[in-house]
This record gives C-alpha cells, structure tokens and sequence, in this order.
C-alpha cells in the first residue's frame, strides 16, 4: 500500500532531521551552527511533521481504519496515538520559544529532548503496530489503497529545508533515549491504551494466536 509506504519513508526522515537538530542544539551557542536554522527546525517539525505527517495520519489512515476495520476512534491506539501528536505539539511549542529567543545550553537541549523522545518512540509504535496493522486490517476488509495527499506550499517548503538541515549537521544518536518495537515502546501502553492485543483482537485472532504458540 502506496500511502503507508509513504508514512514510513516520512518517519525516516523525521528521524534524520531530528538527529539534526540533536547536533544543532548540542553546537549552538559557538562555532558551526547558525542560530537561524533553529526556526528552520521549528517549520519542518510544525509545517511538515506535524502540519502535513501527523494530520494525514489522522484526516486519511484513522479514519480508514475507524470506518473499514471498524476499529474505535475514542479509545485503544487510534485514541493514544492522536492524543500523542497533541502531546507533542505542545512540546514542540515550548522548545519554539526557546528557538525563538536564542537560547542554548541545558535549557535548549532539555527542551529539545522532551520533544524528541516522545517523538521516537511514537514513530517506534508506528512502524512496528500501527503500520503493519493497518495494512494486513484494511487489507481484510478489501481495501488496496488510501487517497493520496498532496503537502501544501508550507509542508513542501519545510521537507526541502529539512533535508537541507540534515545535509548541514550530521546526526546525534540520543544515548538516553528509549527506542524499540512494539507496544510496550509507546508511551501510552499501559496508562491509555492497553496494547493492540487487547484493544484490537478479535476472538478469532486469540484463537489463531492459541493455536499457533500451543
């Protein structure tokens, strides 16, 4: 399915611009870091990320999925996910003031790592349950692709920039940060959400699952 290939090759890239902005933040404040690209930063993340990725995810795929795998909006991944790009935004809006006013130092970096964190373990969940879910579900119920969405002249402009900014400043690895697969990454697991398994099985698939590990 073309229109998940597509999330996923964007989590790639969201992944390596916030590698970017890791080594930016790390080196702003001295040499071989132009404080003008935090807010460059700050459009890919806001008009990319958030403006085009996460609103297509949920304007195109949950909806999909609430509508043809007859899966619920209010509650379980589709509920968690989306209150995670809220979550985030949030996020995103504080380390923008902090961009905005040219700080650096522990300040930034902390700003930037409570945004990030959560952010790559979203992605984590995405591409190891939502993703796959999402295609062998919709799949079953005989749906073969998703409308496509074509980015506005903001979210086109902020992917150029962020490729651009990935280019400029080679990726930081976040040493502290906890990545991994499946349900037990993401952040609601265990508070909002309980797990694809219990929100999403059917009889059926328990049966399957029984049959299969004996």
């Amino acid at each position: 399915m073309k229109f998940l290939d597509a999330i996923a090759a964007e989590h790639r890239l969201i992944e390596a611009v916030s590698g970017a902005l890791r080594t930016w933040a790390g080196a702003v404040g001295g040499a071989g870091a132009e404080p003008e690209d935090g807010e460059r930063f700050m459009c890919f993340f806001r008009d990319f990320a958030g403006g085009f990725h996460h609103a297509r995810e949920e304007g195109v795929l949950f909806p999909a999925l609430v509508r043809e795998a007859e899966l619920g909006a209010d509650s379980g991944p589709l509920a968690a996910l989306t209150a995670q790009h809220r979550a985030m935004e949030r996020a995103l809006a504080a380390l923008a003031e902090l961009v905005a006013a040219r700080a650096s130092g522990p300040p930034l970096l902390a700003a930037v790592h409570g945004y990030l964190r959560p952010l790559g373990q979203h992605i984590d969940a995405e591409d190891s349950v939502l993703l796959p879910e999402s295609r062998t579900r919709l799949m079953r119920a005989g749906l073969l692709e998703l409308p496509e969405v074509a980015p506005d002249a903001a979210a086109a402009a902020a992917r150029a920039d962020g490729e651009r900014l990935v280019a400029r400043y080679p990726g930081t690895d976040d040493p502290e940060g906890l990545r991994g697969e499946g349900c037990v990454v993401c952040p609601s697991f265990g508070d909002t959400c309980q797990g694809v398994e219990r929100e999403w099985w059917s009889e059926l698939e328990w049966e399957d699952f029984r049959d299969r590990v004996g």
